[in-house]
């Protein structure tokens, strides 16, 4: 104790944060730490931490916030300026896609449980590849995509499952046109709502498709069975589709899940 009494501050270092960002499974929502790669503008820092957050340090734009550590500047506007990010996996378990982070951030301790908060880490969901993991009780929803007319695989479509009014996964389609959307937590069996069935081993639920066509690759088939995968992959953020879902190209159809069984769907799109 006398030691820590006796000791002379030698040099204090303060520094503010802008932010930070935790990636997760889409499907468990499990922290995926240590082997996922990020790409930022050159005039950004970002570090992961020991707590595996991908912290941003810093942004040209919002340099002077870096030094105000008491209070954070007010010439800008909380999530005036957004800096995007390219989030990818070498490993290939899952598909790269963009995140947009909206800064400044909130400081204000008071909101410290709002989404857009300093004090909160953006979640951003990482959506399996093709041939990812599936638990041993989960659905595998395989699909593929297409547009109508032409054939043409479509990469960088958004799938989400919907049952009973909420959605219960979602994912990518890679620049083959091919998806793999998990779905956990179905239960072997369950009451039916049906007359005549007391239990029942699968749940229907809508397999929703959502396209940007300035977002998304087309390749031909022949390509795809060829395995000529296009210069530019599909490269896609998730968010801005859903927030724009009203005025895309969709597609749908009714699928039958059940627990440990995989299915295939093909679904077509109308891009025109």
């Amino acid at each position: 104790m006398s030691l820590l009494l006796n000791a002379v501050e030698v040099e204090r270092v303060e520094r503010r944060v802008l932010g930070a960002l935790r990636c997760v499974d889409a499907t468990t929502g499990a922290p995926l730490e240590g082997f996922l790669q990020v790409e930022a503008p050159a005039d950004a820092l970002i570090q992961r931490n020991r707590s595996g957050l991908l912290v941003i340090h810093g942004w040209q734009p919002l340099a002077h916030h870096a030094a105000a550590f008491a209070s954070p500047p007010v010439d800008v506007p909380v999530g005036s300026r957004v800096l995007t990010l390219t989030v990818s996996d070498p490993l290939g378990h899952y598909l790269a896609r963009l995140v947009r982070v909206e800064l400044p951030r909130d400081a204000d301790p008071a909101n410290a449980g709002q989404p857009g908060s300093l004090f909160r880490p953006l979640s951003v969901p990482m959506y399996p590849s093709a041939t990812g993991r599936v638990g041993s009780n989960w659905a595998r929803l395989s699909v593929s995509v297409f547009e109508l007319g032409s054939g043409d695989a479509l990469g960088g479509v958004l799938l989400s499952v919907v049952a009973a009014g909420a959605v219960r996964a979602q994912g990518l389609s890679d620049w083959r046109g091919e998806a793999l959307v998990p779905v956990a937590g179905i239960p072997v069996t369950t009451w039916s709502t049906e007359p005549g069935d007391v239990v029942i081993t699968q749940i229907q639920a809508e397999l929703q498709a959502v396209a940007d066509p300035a977002r998304i690759t087309r390749t031909p088939q022949a390509a795809v069975q060829l395995g000529r995968a296009p210069k530019t992959l599909p490269l896609v953020d998730p968010v801005a589709i859903e927030a724009a879902r009203a005025g895309l190209p969709q597609a749908s159809a009714l699928v039958n899940l059940a627990a440990g069984r995989p299915l295939h769907v093909s679904l077509g799109v109308d891009l025109s």
